[in-house]
């Protein structure tokens, strides 16, 4: 099987954003806070959807223990 040599562009953003730093410029603080920021959005559906489950199982615990 031939399978073709692939590479990524990670390392020539890298090396513009290290470039850009270096003669002044503000490019690579901005990917730097635009890679947390999508990295953080998962985290924080997860979270979200965790904090409703808990609070509506609380509920309903509440709920079956007012039946009893």
């Amino acid at each position: 099987m031939n399978i073709p040599e692939m590479n990524a562009q990670c390392p020539m953003c890298r090396m513009t954003a290290e470039s850009n730093l270096q003669h002044g410029g503000s490019a690579g603080k901005g990917l730097n806070t635009g890679i947390l920021y999508i990295l953080s959005i998962p985290y924080l559906l997860v979270a979200s959807l965790g904090f409703i489950w808990y609070k509506n199982r609380k509920k309903q615990d509440f709920e079956e223990d007012d039946l009893i």
